[in-house]
């Protein structure tokens, strides 16, 4: 597995039934992904889940990749 970076952003579009994400890190390297309408509902379920958690303690180190 690569080593974690810094996201920069995250853009999307529309292709085709398809729905384009291009992350971008603070370096500047981009990854592009094809996902599902379905695929992106459950990402983002995910991250609101995430957001309404209680936060864990910050220890100054990157949450570690699921």
């Amino acid at each position: 597995m690569s080593a974690i970076k810094i996201l920069a952003r995250v853009l999307t579009s529309r292709v085709g039934p398809h729905i384009e994400l291009a992350v971008e890190t603070e370096t500047g390297e981009v990854l592009k992904v094809l996902a599902t309408e379905d695929q992106i509902d459950r990402l983002v379920d995910e991250l609101e889940d995430m957001l309404n958690s209680p936060a864990e303690p910050d220890d100054g180190e990157p949450p570690e990749a699921a």
